[in-house]
């Protein structure tokens, strides 16, 4: 006997004890699929066969199998299940997952089961029970069926249940995750058979005449580049030609250029054909017209082609799911009435509009799922996401357009319609201000407060999976609430960078030597070495205009952009100065054609705003200043004394003597050391601009560009403005030619030579991995002078350095890298129109990794 069951199923076994059911199901499931009534009864009594023990026991079961069915689990039930009432409960459990529900029963002879029984230490019941147990079995088998089993299977004998060599894991029909695609998924057609011919043509499709057979329907369709269209249903009704709408369609699904699945219009028309009573309305009695004069054969067609439907369609490993109207979670890839049901009419509040038509509860302002989900069924004006869904029904029939979204590009391709064929019961609201809020932006204006708080775990394209611990996140939350700019700004924060591992050279703490081996060892042939500015880290987005802001970040009366720090608050605290300031990169871009160049209404920049004394003011005056003058105060009087002392023949005092010169001499290098990041900032034109990485523009993140495309590009943008704009120098190496290397290092030596901070290194390519994994997107390498500004006057004293080189690097290593690939994740889901929360869970993941135990001084 050959058995099959669905992939994701309730399996039931039924048969009296002894008859073999947990032989069975170990023999043909795996260990974790099965849940067996004894051994749960086990786990709540430490026996199994404690009839005491059964209510505990089945509440176990019952919980675990609603976990494995809401993961998508097959799951196996291996208790008696002789009552009609025992198995009630199995019933509704799997239709409460939307799965399907399958009965094996063991049908064994009574005596068969009593020697079983007899042979078992463990079983001290009497035969009376397996008497009794056969005749429940015997009275309730036959109401299987009845009771909501899609799949029954009897087996009388043990010949027949030895004759069971394998059971088969059966797709449900919707799973279609093995085709990735392209796709061209078309909305509701509703009989425009012109503008479906013009929409296919536009997609690249070709379409012939030819004569009309029992499987192509007078058309002959290819499609280009492999693609497929997907019809999202409601083929028919209130069009001028509903017919041909069904013939080209059939045509293309039988000839496997489509899948097609079925609207609320389609089933009811199915019906019609079928012979139910149904009402003819909404369009219904237009098709019923226009088929008159079609053969009783072609009509038995059409009914056996829209019996046929499936409800929807899982795609592309779980990514993309159709459906006529749409689809929840938790009914994906699943099946039952209340699934087709969904699929084809959405989810109602039992409310009336005052046009007399059904108030539909909108599931996709609810959804959280992963896959994206395009549907149709409510026409609108303009295609739009909303939660990784999209309604692209935009009212053909009733004058609007035919719509098709490409996929996997998500472009949008609409031909408008001939004509008003039907006017809508409901009008559809043409959106007539060009500045209005998309559904996804008005939905982002209140942002769910569990979407950034307790322990989260965050998936990232570059290093899988990142743990947020709460108290970390508490943290995040502090500062997003109390300083952070408007959120919808907020797509990026960048990593904190770790410096190069301690120099072996006595005299230095860092030397470029230890940043260049660093990705040497690690397998990179090229590095690009660029010139460390001292300023403050500043994220610049800025957009051509104020519709850009709009339409693009749903931001309104806030200006063209945004410069924020590195913990997501305003840069500048006078919005006059901001206004300046972001106007003349708006100018700069758009004198060096940048917006035509990249395609683009906006920009995300990683930049260094000079000078550092303008952000970092206080942290001058209260903690280095403060040291320089209190130092500066009082050092020059004990040397003095101890000068008078000597001279006095107190001979005693010259070790202390040299010891403060020596002091004396450190603190002066500490206040020029300083003192060379600082000038004072009156006007805009006191500022200086350096970007170093492009970030992102639209339908780009530019992690695909080598480091040197990204000087190059910036270069250009820095000529049309000298006077903000500084372009950083820097160096190509070849870590395999030692030339290129020696170079390296005495181009460090020059700029710190001359108060320079120092540089940062690169991989050649923006992302790079090793043998371990992602590595460092880039190590600094900081100058003698500058870290005495970090590490205080004296640091660089023999005794002081060669304690800071057992400094420990892997935490701080570990940070950068776990920022970084958030702060591209973040950057990746704007640029793919992703929710805000999407977005802001990467962004909140920076900021909350901010607040880990890491020395600061790094």
């Amino acid at each position: 006997m050959e058995i099959k069951v669905p992939e994701l199923s309730l399996v039931v076994l039924i048969g009296v004890s002894g008859s073999g059911k947990s032989t069975f199901a170990k023999k043909h499931f795996k260990r974790t699929e099965i849940l067996s009534s004894d051994e749960c009864r086990a786990l709540v009594s430490d026996d199994e066969n404690n009839q005491f023990a059964t209510n505990d026991a089945f509440d176990v079961l019952y919980y675990i199998a609603s976990k494995r069915l809401k993961n998508g689990l097959l799951t196996v039930i291996d208790a008696t299940n002789v009552q009609k009432e025992s198995r009630k409960g199995l019933i509704e459990l799997s239709k409460s997952y939307h799965c399907l529900p399958v009965a094996i029963v063991i049908d064994l002879p009574e005596k068969v089961c009593e020697e079983r029984n007899r042979n078992r230490p463990d079983r001290n019941f009497g035969g009376y029970v397996i008497r009794q147990q056969h005749q429940q079995l015997k009275k309730s088998i036959r109401g299987l069926k009845e009771e909501g089993f899609r799949q029954i299977y009897i087996l009388k004998s043990l010949e027949e249940v030895d004759s069971v060599l394998e059971i088969k894991r059966e797709k449900l029909y919707n799973d279609k995750k093995d085709e990735t695609g392209p796709f061209d998924i078309i909305g509701d057609v509703h009989g425009c058979f012109d503008e479906l011919q013009e929409l296919l043509f536009a997609l690249g499709y070709g379409i012939n005449r030819v004569d009309e057979t029992e499987t192509n329907f007078g058309f002959n369709v290819t499609a280009p580049e492999n693609r497929k269209a997907i019809f999202l249903g409601d083929l028919v009704d209130r069009g001028p030609d509903s017919p041909k709408v069904l013939r080209m369609v059939m045509s293309m699904v039988n000839s496997e250029v489509a899948y097609c699945v079925p609207g609320n219009h389609d089933l009811k028309l199915q019906k019609y054909l079928n012979g139910k009573q149904v009402q003819l309305k909404h369009g219904l009695e237009v098709t019923v017209k226009q088929l008159e004069v079609e053969t009783t054969q072609f009509k038995s067609i059409v009914e056996k082609f829209l019996y046929s439907l499936i409800s929807h369609y899982v795609f592309d490993n779980g990514k993309l799911v159709v459906a006529h109207a749409g689809l929840k979670e938790d009914m994906q890839g699943r099946g039952s009435g209340a699934v087709r049901s969904f699929c084809m009419y959405g989810e109602t509040t039992g409310e009336i509009d005052e046009f007399g038509l059904p108030v539909r509860y909108n599931w996709a302002k609810e959804y959280r799922g992963k896959a994206k989900v395009i549907y149709g069924h409510t026409p609108v004006p303009d295609a739009e996401w909303l939660n990784r869904t999209i309604d692209i029904d935009t009212g053909c029939v009733f004058g609007g357009k035919l719509t098709a979204l490409r996929y996997p590009e998500e472009e949008i391709v609409s031909v408008k319609a001939k004509k008003v064929y039907c006017e809508p019961v409901r009008p559809i609201n043409v959106n007539e201000n060009q500045n209005k809020l998309s559904s996804q932006q008005e939905y982002d204006d209140l942002l769910n407060i569990e979407d950034v708080t307790g322990k989260r775990i965050v998936q990232t394209r570059l290093r899988n999976n990142i743990t947020i611990r709460e108290e970390n996140s508490i943290a995040a939350l502090e500062v997003m609430s109390r300083f952070a700019i408007n959120p919808k700004w907020l797509i990026y924060l960048p990593p904190t960078m770790s410096p190069c591992a301690t120099s072996d050279i006595p005299e230095y703490l860092e030397h470029p030597a230890q940043a260049l081996n660093y990705y040497k060892k690690a397998g990179i042939k090229t590095v690009v070495c660029e010139e460390k500015h001292m300023g403050s880290r500043a994220v610049l987005i800025v957009c051509k205009n104020e519709d850009a802001a709009i339409n693009r970040f749903g931001i309104q009366n806030e200006g063209i952009g945004i410069c924020y720090t590195r913990t997501g608050r305003n840069f500048f605290n006078d919005p006059e100065i901001e206004k300046e300031f972001i106007d003349r990169v708006n100018q700069c871009l758009t004198k060096t054609n940048f917006w035509e160049k990249f395609n683009t209404e906006w920009v995300c920049l990683d930049t260094e705003l000079m000078p550092w004394s303008a952000k970092a003011q206080a942290l001058l005056r209260d903690q280095y200043a403060a040291v320089g003058a209190a130092a500066g105060g009082a050092l020059p009087v004990v040397i003095k004394a101890l000068e008078l002392a000597i001279d006095r023949g107190i001979q005693d005092a010259l070790p202390s003597l040299q010891k403060f010169a020596t002091k004396n001499k450190t603190v002066s290098k500490y206040i020029r050391a300083y003192q060379n990041y600082c000038w004072s900032v009156n006007s805009i034109d006191d500022y200086k601009l350096a970007p170093f990485h492009i970030l992102a523009t639209e339908g780009h993140v530019h992690v695909d560009k080598t480091h040197e495309w990204h000087m190059e590009n910036i270069s250009e943008i820095c000529k049309g403005d000298t006077g903000l704009f500084m372009a950083t120098s820097y160096k190509i190496v070849n870590l395999n030619d030692q030339v290129s290397f020696d170079e390296a290092v005495n181009w460090w030596m020059e700029l710190t030579g001359r108060g320079g901070e120092g540089m940062v290194v690169k991989p050649y390519d923006f992302i790079s991995t090793g043998t371990e994994g992602l590595l460092q997107p880039a190590v600094k390498c900081r100058g003698s002078e500058y870290l005495r500004i970090i590490y205080g006057p004296e640091y660089d004293l023999p005794e002081n350095i060669a304690r800071l080189k057992n400094r420990g690097l892997s935490r701080k290593q570990s940070l950068a890298i776990r920022e970084f690939a958030l702060g591209i994740e973040g950057l990746e889901r704007f640029v793919k129109k992703e929710p805000l929360r999407r977005i802001h869970e990467s962004v909140f993941g920076v900021l909350a990794l901010e607040s880990e135990d890491v020395d600061p001084r790094l």
